[in-house]
């Protein structure tokens, strides 16, 4: 899926366009109105500021609008609920406020893509994901279920394991997990991550288990054939505290 992000702040922009890049999307990057409005090359979704340097970004909004029916998101600093109403008004599919993560916007590129596309009658209704015979996520109603109960899950622990689960067996840094699950620009310590692994593993020992490498970060598995007994079959590389000992 290609992307039009129109953001002047470079440090945002370089963030969100490593997590989209992460995901699969193709990204191109423009800082001002002018260049998104110049801009030739096709695509299928706008991200764009509203605080840009040239020209206020309602109006680009409006003239992107004008041209075509590409769903366009709003992100912006702007808090203010006058500038969502006039957003949504010329034409803006959603609206994003700053600060957010980087799996926000990719959950509304989807469910505006969603709504952009034409459903037909004979189309299938897309169902929750399978992850071997025992662990199943609704991403569409953000439910867990483990052998058909459903788990309840705090909110950074659904976010997690629905991070982890979208590449099982790919390492994923610690700075990857944070920037995807907490925050784009978040600079605090990194226990609270240690805290949550260590939750997933236990509520859901047995059918997955999450590798720590240690100075890298964390590797999700789908255990096979795992029985119900509640056994990790984690391979002992992280220790029994479910760190990986940093910080």
């Amino acid at each position: 899926m290609r992307v039009l992000l129109v953001e002047d702040d470079e440090p945002v922009a370089e963030s969100l366009r490593r997590g989209l890049l992460r995901y699969g999307f193709e990204v191109a990057w423009v800082a001002t109105g002018g260049a998104a409005l110049r801009h030739e090359e096709p695509y299928d979704v706008v991200l764009l500021d509203l605080g840009l340097p040239d020209t206020d970004g309602l109006d680009v909004c409006k003239a992107l609008r004008e041209r075509g029916d590409v769903p366009i998101i709003v992100i912006s600093a702007r808090s203010d609920e006058t500038d969502r109403v006039v957003g949504l008004e010329l034409g803006a599919d959603d609206y994003v406020s700053k600060p957010f993560g980087v799996r926000e916007v990719i959950a509304r590129i989807r469910a505006v893509m969603r709504r952009a596309q034409p459903r037909t009658s004979s189309a299938e209704p897309a169902g929750p994901d399978r992850y071997g015979d025992r662990l199943t996520i609704d991403r569409k109603a953000a439910r867990v279920h483990l052998d058909g109960a459903e788990v309840p899950l705090a909110p950074k622990e659904y976010d997690l394991l629905a991070f982890l689960t979208e590449e099982p067996g790919a390492l994923m840094s610690r700075e990857q997990i944070m920037e995807a699950v907490w925050d784009a620009n978040w600079f605090g310590p990194t226990k609270t991550l240690d805290v949550h692994v260590a939750a997933l593993r236990r509520k859901f020992a047995g059918a997955i288990t999450i590798e720590a490498v240690r100075g890298v970060g964390f590797r999700l598995e789908i255990t096979k054939g795992g029985g119900a007994d509640g056994t990790d079959r984690t391979d002992g590389t992280d220790g029994t505290d479910g760190t990986d000992g940093t910080s």
